[in-house]
């Protein structure tokens, strides 16, 4: 699959939908700005969970607003990095949500059997309740590695 074609918008999900059937979906989202060996341990750690690893990418206007700075890629570059590890199957762009219900409709429309999450996740009972709800699970797959973060590389190189 030519890396382009694993990404997707949210209002392309439904398209897409008889191909994700029946397979043994992992799904994990974040912001992956400044992409490291954090967000590579994490993701590789999430992909043996299952056999097809979506990741839901945040939007540029969510770094805006609960990150608090401009993001150094735009969503559409930071989906491109994504897409070209090879054990990311999909990467479903979204835009900047309202509300939690949703991310519930999402997970809903997924149905993942694993919501992989690190350590300190802090939306770890929401991800529970989504993960309920569908007969799917949360499973912490990786330490948050605090030494490798985006903030911090971002200080470092006074970005």
């Amino acid at each position: 699959m030519k890396n382009i074609l694993k990404i997707i918008s949210y209002q392309e999900i439904k398209k897409h939908l008889d191909f994700l059937k029946n397979k043994n979906i992992v799904l994990v989202g974040g912001c992956f700005d400044i992409f490291h060996y954090g967000h590579l341990k994490f993701l590789e750690k999430a992909k043996k969970q299952g056999d097809f690893l979506i990741v839901i990418l945040e939007s540029d206007d969510f770094i805006k607003k609960y990150k608090r700075q401009q993001p150094i890629h735009n969503q559409q570059q930071r989906a491109e990095i994504l897409a070209s590890l090879n054990f990311v199957d999909l990467i479903i762009k979204i835009p900047l949500f309202k509300s939690d219900k949703d991310y519930f409709e999402l997970v809903k429309l997924i149905k993942p059997k694993i919501i992989a999450v690190t350590q300190g996740d802090k939306q770890l009972k929401n991800k529970e309740k989504q993960a309920k709800e569908i007969g799917g699970e949360v499973k912490v797959v990786s330490p948050l590695l605090k030494k490798f973060s985006t903030t911090k590389i971002s200080k470092i190189f006074k970005l």
